[in-house]
């Protein structure tokens, strides 16, 4: 398929959507529902003589082994294809496709190798050394050695502003296959960072290279249309195998225009909300992806104080009694159903499902249980239905972000199943230029969810040069001593039992029958309508954000012929 059409695709669909979804009422409504359609018969021709028929454009597809896939516009990389400024890790984690990494995350969230052919550690954990295979070359023909992988982590450690590399002191090339990476720190989990950071040349990077990257990966970077579009075709050197998707072209869409695209069948893949997932696209199926990207609040757990000018700490989260009550006063299927029309699962912690989750962090739904701890902590019903203990009532507020209807409906529905218990939930939307700060004393809808341990670190160990952790006022030795013990174990395998004893030890931690600082709700399932014949490889799964992750394994995809 040829950039025009492409385009045309894409605004074809921004046409469309107003078209297909908008709402109107009244004889002005009418009038404009008219040129509406008129507008959408239009398109569709365009469309048709451009692309020819869905069905065309299908079998068309096939013979090219092309595919065109919407993500949400903020998937679009700001800064580029350049991983020293975040592509392929950062919030939205993926692996970055035009560059390759030392290693890469498998199905099950382990480590496998990708330029990588071997690594080790020392045992104090203060040096990392690597092996590089030597067959692996950049796109302009130059070949790629641990000169270049260190170039790149120097890069990162000096320029980063998405990653964590403060554990890292240098990386040292000792000879064209063998790069040491000298740490500060001891950092286990260090071979999840190899799996995000590709590998950029020494010999062409420059402040230009986000739009005109290099790499040795599975794509190159054929054209990129800031705003609209970005296409991929297949890098024919590519060390790593035969990629069977030879072109892709991601369209950048809000998912209205996502919608409206896949019902004209202009693209092969569109990205969705469980608010439109119930509707029959003709060529269509849709996709679930499983996903750790999940919504939970925090719940200040220290009472309210100044700490230079800035309030922290909450009088009425800080009681233990609220927070359990509330972990298990909740129906997060009921949740689930209202907010997400089904599409998403119960969440107990920030990693459920990943290696290193702790399966104590799982609760039954009991609002009886919830009612017996609020009444044996004192907190009693007044007249209004609200509890009070000791002249202070039952209630907070809760944060979300204004532009976020899918965190909006959460919290209402949070607020009215908390009414039950007799807890007051008021509702106050709240940008991220103040919702950081006020974080620190009243609750928040936060989304989370990452391919690394270090999610856990950075959301209950106490921050450093703080007496609390960074997010929400929370702070427990134990939990930080686990925490330090797992980034300084000798293996993964063992950094995982101690990731898991800092959710829960028995005694202490995180979950219910501990401190409980957060509660988790959901995880939101990645939804996707999927032109019938085209074969996604298995997914990974998703972390948070709607984007990339999706077209991690892009280059297995296939069609039926």
């Amino acid at each position: 398929m040829e950039r025009k059409n492409v385009t045309t695709a894409l605004c074809t669909a921004l046409l469309l959507a107003s078209a297909v979804l908008g709402g109107c009422g009244g004889p002005a409504g009418e009038q404009n529902a008219g040129q509406n359609s008129a507008q959408a018969a239009q398109t569709e021709q365009t469309a048709s003589e451009a692309a020819g028929s869905p069905e065309a454009a299908a079998q068309q597809t096939a013979e090219e082994a092309s595919v065109i896939v919407t993500m949400p516009t903020t998937s679009e990389p700001e800064a580029g294809f350049d991983p020293v400024y975040g592509w392929g890790a950062g919030e939205h984690v993926h692996e970055p496709l035009i560059q390759s990494t030392l290693t890469t995350t498998t199905a099950d969230l382990k480590i496998g190798m990708d330029l990588a052919v071997d690594y080790s550690v020392s045992e104090d954990g203060l040096l990392w050394t690597v092996t590089i295979r030597d067959d692996a070359y950049f796109t302009d023909g130059e070949k790629l050695t641990a000169s270049d992988v260190a170039f790149t982590y120097n890069l990162c450690a000096e320029n980063s502003s998405v990653n964590d590399f403060t554990m890292l002191e240098s990386a040292e090339a000792v000879d064209d296959v063998t790069v040491e990476f000298h740490m500060n720190r001891p950092f286990s989990i260090w071979p999840y960072t190899m799996a995000v950071v590709g590998i950029v040349p020494e010999h062409a990077y420059d402040e230009n290279y986000g739009s005109n990257p290099i790499g040795s990966g599975r794509y190159i970077l054929k054209q990129w249309d800031r705003g609209q579009q970005v296409i991929l075709e297949a890098n024919a050197d590519y060390y790593g195998g035969e990629v069977k998707m030879k072109r892709v072209t991601v369209l950048f869409m809000e998912e209205d225009a996502a919608l409206a695209a896949a019902m004209a069948g202009q693209v092969d893949v569109a990205h969705t909300a469980a608010s439109y997932a119930d509707q029959a696209l003709e060529g269509y199926g849709l996709m679930r992806a499983e996903s750790v990207d999940n919504r939970g609040i925090n719940l200040p757990a220290a009472a309210a104080h100044d700490e230079n000018g800035v309030t922290v700490g909450n009088d009425v989260t800080s009681d233990i009694a609220i927070r359990r009550a509330v972990n298990i006063g909740i129906d997060r299927e009921e949740m689930i159903e209202n907010v997400l029309n089904g599409y998403g699962t119960p969440a107990y912690s920030v990693c459920d499902k990943l290696p290193w989750y702790n399966e104590a962090s799982e609760v039954t739904y009991d609002p009886e249980e919830a009612v017996r701890i609020l009444e044996e902590a004192g907190w009693r019903e007044g007249k209004d239905g609200i509890r009070e203990k000791n002249g202070v009532r039952a209630a907070f507020t809760l944060m979300y972000q204004p532009d976020d209807s899918v965190r909006q409906a959460l919290a209402a529905d949070l607020a009215n199943q908390c009414a039950r218990l007799g807890i007051e939930v008021t509702l106050q939307g709240a940008g991220w230029d103040v919702a950081y700060t006020n974080a620190l004393s009243q609750p928040l809808v936060w989304g989370w969810g990452a391919h690394t341990p270090m999610e856990l670190y950075n959301i209950y160990h106490t921050a450093e040069g703080s007496g609390s952790a960074r997010y929400s006022p929370y702070s427990n030795e134990t939990v930080d001593r686990y925490m330090d013990e797992a980034l300084a174990a000798d293996s993964l395998e063992e950094a995982y039992g101690l990731w898991q004893k800092a959710q829960w030890d028995g005694g202490t931690g995180v979950t219910q029958e501990g401190d409980i600082p957060w509660v988790w709700l959901c995880n939101v399932d990645h939804l996707y309508f999927v032109r019938d014949g085209l074969q996604i490889a298995e997914q990974k799964i998703h972390p948070h954000g709607h984007g990339w992750s999706l077209v991690n394994n892009v280059d297995q995809w296939q069609w039926e012929m």
